[in-house]
């Protein structure tokens, strides 16, 4: 049988190969920060981590992830509810909803099971989810386990999003789904309309956070700040894969009601293993880090004004963006891996995105910011942009 599978499988991978939309895994080998070394030993300059406040390398994190491990042991071997939870666990759930202004969190082992195991706990067929077209694959497949019935408004578009409220006036309860910074784009979702929205047509809204905690507002407390709403989205998702230190785990934090069912019914926090001990304790540091100063995001919204106003003067086609992503249009998928090859060749580490990652013909090179990169290495970013755009043309 996997010998008919096999040929099937080969052909599939060529066409990927002969449209230019196969993905090639790059391998580094230092800790991931602003400057790493990849396989082969190349030195080069980062601009395509998720790394956005610089903690993914911070001494403090790694010291509290030593520190806890010697302290509560390697792994949890159970999932919550049988004998999975330490004190550290509870420790960085309340921690989390500090942070946000909410009344309970659930830990996850990622952001997309926190937004797998969302929707299906709280709704049935009697209900609706109104998504934002351009959501996380993430919330599209939590959304695609739930029985609700399914609206998609226009990304970002508040007309439409109302014209999907009036037709979801049909089920009983109703939850707006939106990323809070859409990854590709960078935009910042429309909150105060959202939620305003939200309040005429009876609704809930739920925000992915992942890409603007630690990121958007004015101290990084993620577009509930930016907008002046603490508190008052009923449930908020995120990830401390990110700005949060860079590892793994998710959550959802929110009202109080909401957590404590998906802590009954969430299948992928019933099924799943605890986060290891080393990482909550890693994650409890991080929002210790943050209640200290605003150091990091200011240095992060700095670097991103400074390298999206000089990528701009350029002559380079940016997403408008309120977040640390830079996206640069190239709109051909091998274009975009050919700008990205070019640009690790002047030691500027980059990727290229085309579809399905992002739609057909919108292909892109998505930087994205940190906290830990210096003028000068801003600088000699831009100025490799420069050179490899002109070299292929996209610059004139």
């Amino acid at each position: 049988m996997y010998q008919d599978f096999q040929k099937h499988l080969q052909t599939t991978l060529q066409e990927i190969k002969d449209a230019g939309l196969y993905k090639n895994e790059r391998v580094i080998i230092t800790p991931q920060s602003s400057a790493i070394k990849v396989e082969g030993g190349a030195d080069v300059i980062n601009f395509c981590a998720n790394n956005y406040l610089g903690l993914a390398d911070n001494a403090e994190l790694i010291q509290a992830a030593k520190d806890r491990m010697d302290a509560r042991g390697y792994g949890m071997a159970s999932v919550r509810f049988i004998c999975g939870t330490q004190d550290t666990h509870k420790q960085l759930e309340k921690a989390i909803s500090d942070f946000f202004g909410t009344e309970d969190t659930i830990l996850y082992a990622a952001c997309f099971d926190a937004n797998g195991g969302l929707f299906e706990p709280l709704l049935t067929e009697q209900d609706a989810i109104i998504s934002d077209a351009l959501n996380h694959a993430s919330i599209i497949d939590g959304v695609r386990l739930c029985k609700a019935v399914r609206y998609r408004y226009k990304n970002g578009d508040v007309t439409d999003l109302e014209e999907q409220l009036k037709a979801a006036q049909a089920q009983r309860f109703r939850i707006i789904a939106t990323d809070g910074v859409f990854s590709m784009d960078g935009n910042v979702c429309p909150l105060d309309k959202i939620y305003e929205l939200a309040q005429k047509y009876n609704a809930l809204v739920m925000v992915d956070e992942s890409h603007s905690a630690g990121v958007v507002g004015k101290t990084g407390h993620g577009v509930t700040e930016l907008y002046n709403m603490r508190g008052k989205i009923e449930i908020i998702t995120g990830t401390l894969g990110k700005a949060f230190g860079g590892s793994v785990g998710g959550f959802t934090t929110g009202k109080k009601e909401i957590i404590d069912l998906l802590r009954q019914r969430s299948r992928p926090y019933l099924f799943s293993n605890s986060i290891p001990p080393m990482i909550a304790a890693a994650g409890l540091k991080t929002f210790e880090l943050l209640t200290r100063d605003n150091t990091l995001q200011d240095k992060l919204h700095a670097n991103t004004e400074y390298f999206v106003t000089r990528m701009k003067a350029a002559g380079f086609d940016i997403k408008p963006t309120q977040s640390a992503i830079c996206a640069v249009m190239l709109y051909d998928a091998r274009l975009s891996q050919e700008f990205a090859a070019a640009l690790q060749q002047e030691g500027i580490y980059v990727t290229g995105f085309y579809y399905p990652v992002v739609p057909q013909g919108q292909a892109r090179i998505r930087v994205q910011l940190s906290a830990a990169h210096t003028r000068e290495q801003l600088d000699k970013g831009i100025a490799a942009f420069a050179k490899i755009g002109r070299q292929l043309g996209v610059l004139k």
